[in-house]
């Protein structure tokens, strides 16, 4: 990838570690302990238990992508960065620059 490519995944790298390490402080804020002395009712007590259990799997799920685009920043100026892991290949930048945690090509991720 040409450097001025790289220093842009760097960016959009970046700034999606950014934007997720936010999320994942709203996550964090949204799964707290519903306390059973709410008096909020007991249906409405199961709704927030169950939008608790919702948000702690977006809260995995964003901490796994997290872990991913700090790799992927730290793998940038390597030499095979953007190159699917299975085929070779280039991965496309459009690929790179939406998903830059993604290690294969479209048609390797099928």
């Amino acid at each position: 990838m040409a450097e001025l490519n790289k220093a842009e995944i760097k960016v959009q790298i970046t700034s999606e570690i950014e934007k997720t390490e936010k999320l994942i402080q709203e996550y964090k804020e949204l799964t707290k302990p519903v306390a059973p002395e709410n008096a909020i009712g007991r249906i409405s007590r199961m709704d927030a238990i169950n939008n608790k259990s919702v948000t702690e799997a977006a809260l995995r799920k964003s901490k796994d992508k997290l872990e991913k685009l700090k790799l992927a920043l730290s793998k940038v100026d390597d030499d095979d960065f953007g190159l699917c892991i299975k085929c070779k290949k280039p991965i496309p930048l459009g690929r790179v620059l939406i998903m830059p945690q993604a290690r294969t090509c479209i048609n390797c991720s099928r």
